[in-house]
């Protein structure tokens, strides 16, 4: 049954359908926004995708000629691979949603974006990442959603949210936000040499309109929504996330603040083949884990480092910038070669 949702933003109707289209996959919303429309369905394997540690998430946005009624012309009737505007706004896609999918999560899933219908004025890649969004939220596949998103500009001082192609012209912002409820979890653009605050103001805006694109979703789940599946995680045995830690936590700490990083990489495997040495008791089904709990240690303690100390992998202080030397004009025929190149510096510290 058609579920219908809509809300002003921008100031313009955002409109979320779900129910009368593409109701054999998992999850379908139409977005709708002026006259531009994009379709988004999610699909999720049943079985169980064994011996990964990633989510196993496919994302396609795809563009046809028909949808700005155009048919393709000249030697090439049919139209091809993704261009890259079609690569790039997958990736827009799959940023903000992938980490909201549940630690262990391994079933192959699919979201895909189709534009059906493209007015010239209102993008429709942020009205795929907003029905991405939504096919997920009404699904029965877990996720921690929703996100909202939106495209903020500035003219004459004033914020746009969702401008058109022809107020992007005129604008000295162009950012694309995504975030849930709590924060800002993704951003992209640039501006005219704006200031900080200015900045600051135009996440803050475009992050209110995120908020409201959420509840809008939230509403339709309650209407709409599937139940989620529960997922099965394998809890690991506690004495083994001990045993591992006591060995190769100390031996971590000392590895990550080698400054050179294929050194650090070189003892980093010392670390490794040492703990699974001093653990060759375990049994077969554990040791396989250690690496793992290793990686875990040596991200635990990176990030314990930057955040307490304030120091990087590198050397760097969080206010630091790596040095750089440019060399222009390197190529006698190619137009405009340069090679940049970052300087480490060492650490004032030693490792023994």
């Amino acid at each position: 049954m058609l579920q219908h949702m809509e809300k002003e933003i921008g100031g313009k109707k955002l409109v979320l359908e779900v129910g009368e289209v593409a109701k054999q996959a998992d999850g379908a919303a139409l977005v709708w926004y002026g006259e531009t429309v994009v379709l988004v369905t999610a699909v999720m394997a049943p079985e169980i995708r064994e011996g990964i540690d990633f989510v196993p998430l496919t994302v396609d946005y795809r563009e046809k000629a028909y949808a700005a009624g155009k048919i393709p012309g000249g030697f090439f009737k049919r139209e091809g691979r993704p261009s890259e505007r079609e690569v790039l706004t997958s990736r827009l896609i799959d940023r903000p949603i992938r980490p909201l999918f549940p630690k262990g999560f391994s079933q192959e899933t699919q979201v895909i974006a189709m534009v059906l219908s493209a007015d010239a004025e209102n993008e429709p890649d942020i009205l795929a990442m907003i029905g991405a969004s939504t096919a997920l939220t009404v699904s029965d596949i877990p996720f921690y959603g929703p996100i909202g998103a939106v495209r903020i500009g500035r003219i004459d001082g004033v914020f746009v949210i969702n401008p058109t192609h022809q107020q992007q012209s005129f604008s000295d912002l162009a950012l694309i936000i995504a975030g849930v409820d709590e924060g800002i979890v993704m951003v992209e653009g640039g501006g005219r040499e704006v200031p900080e605050q200015v900045l600051i103001e135009g996440l803050e805006v475009g992050h209110q309109a995120i908020r409201e694109i959420i509840a809008l979703q939230r509403d339709l789940r309650e209407t709409a929504g599937k139940a989620k599946l529960s997922i099965a995680v394998e809890a690991r045995d506690p004495r083994l996330v001990q045993r591992v830690s006591e060995w190769a936590r100390p031996r971590v700490r000392d590895a990550i603040r080698i400054p050179e990083k294929q050194s650090r990489e070189r003892r980093m495997a010392e670390v490794l083949a040492a703990t699974l040495t001093a653990l060759v008791d375990l049994p077969p089904e554990q040791q396989q884990l250690v690496p793992q709990l290793v990686e875990m240690i040596e991200r635990d303690e990176m990030r314990t480092m930057i955040l307490e100390e304030g120091i990087r992998a590198d050397g760097r202080r969080t206010d630091e910038i790596r040095p750089i030397s440019i060399r222009v004009g390197m190529l006698p025929r190619t137009h405009g070669s340069a090679l940049f190149t970052g300087v480490r510096r060492r650490r004032w510290w030693s490792v023994p």
